[in-house]
């Protein structure tokens, strides 16, 4: 990257066949290599190096406080502490941590905070199985709740008093990450997305899911507390309200904590963040103001080959892999 805002030289994307992920979790390794080496042809990537970005039910992200060492002893020694907070055998899972703060506890010994990351071994070895029969070379694994604060923290200019949720809503996974100064202090990982309202149209109507994808997209959530008695606006507003008190509870979990900042707004991106009346929803349910982000803000736009509508369009879906990217660059 060097010094000033990353250059987007390239995006590209393609449609993963049904089954191949699941819930975020590579299932057909074959069947996604395939479909990353289309991806590469496609968009014309210059590099076989990339970064594998991980969120699902086989990551747990939790804020632990253990006794203080220096990092690198602490990283050395995290197995040996932290088997009673994560809910996997330690030697099945690969660990890292973020430090959060030092604080002394009730006895006078010196403590450190840290959000705690446990990756069940298995499903990382599955999503790196697929890239390298792609032919490519993961440099690193990140969780990618972290490149969504990246890449949206790189956006903002300069950090409110209180803290920010930001909400990454994909097909079947949603990351829901509340930052305080660009700090991580809450990570959840949601297993709902655009696709489950999607599905939920389709199954109530009995047609294709591209045909109730645009029918999603033209109904939207309902925002003025009426609900059409078509059964395409009962299933987005059953499954669409569903999602929506998830992130609510999420976001009332965190509050709950000690020492919790208060939260000073919401920020949304990924694909489902386009839905009709979910920003106006979200707003509503959690009392705050709820914006849509702004990832390619941060970014020069290099020779991309899409226009200005087209870059508008994918902007939402931008926030992951630019956070990725810029992870292995920082």
């Amino acid at each position: 990257m060097g010094k000033g805002p990353a250059t987007l030289e390239r995006f590209g994307q393609v449609a993963l066949p049904v089954g191949a992920v699941r819930d975020g979790e590579v299932i057909d390794s074959d069947a996604v290599a395939a479909a990353i080496k289309q991806l590469w042809a496609q968009a014309k990537f210059s590099t076989k190096k990339v970064v594998v970005g991980v969120a699902n039910q086989k990551v747990v992200v939790r804020q632990v406080d253990l006794p203080w060492l220096p990092v690198n002893e602490l990283r050395k020694s995290l197995s040996f502490q932290v088997q009673d907070f994560i809910p996997m055998p330690v030697e099945q899972a690969i660990l890292d941590f973020h430090p959060l703060e030092e604080f002394t506890n009730d006895a006078g010994g010196r403590m450190l905070r840290v959000l705690l990351v446990a990756a069940a071994r298995d499903m990382v070895g599955s999503a790196m199985d697929a890239v390298t029969k792609a032919g490519l070379q993961p440099a690193m694994v990140d969780l990618t709740s972290f490149a969504v604060l990246r890449s949206q923290v790189t956006a903002s200019a300069g950090f409110a008093v209180e803290a920010e949720a930001l909400v990454d809503i994909g097909a079947s996974v949603t990351n829901i990450v509340v930052h305080h100064g660009g700090v991580p202090r809450f990570v959840r990982i949601l297993l709902m997305g655009g696709a489950d309202i999607t599905d939920a149209v389709a199954e109530r109507l009995g047609v294709p899911t591209d045909q109730a994808e645009t029918v999603k997209q033209t109904n939207g959530l309902s925002t003025g507390g009426m609900v059409e008695s078509h059964p395409a606006s009962r299933a987005i507003e059953q499954t669409g309200g569903a999602f929506v008190e998830e992130v609510r509870g999420s976001l009332d979990y965190y509050l709950a904590q000690p020492g919790a900042a208060r939260i000073g707004r919401v920020v949304l991106s990924g694909g489902g963040s386009r839905l009709g009346g979910l920003v106006e929803r979200l707003s509503a349910a959690t009392r705050l103001p709820v914006e849509v982000a702004r990832p390619m803000s941060a970014l020069k736009i290099g020779k991309t080959g899409l226009t200005d509508d087209q870059l508008a369009y994918v902007e939402p879906m931008v926030a992951v892999p630019v956070g990725l990217a810029m992870g292995v660059a920082s």
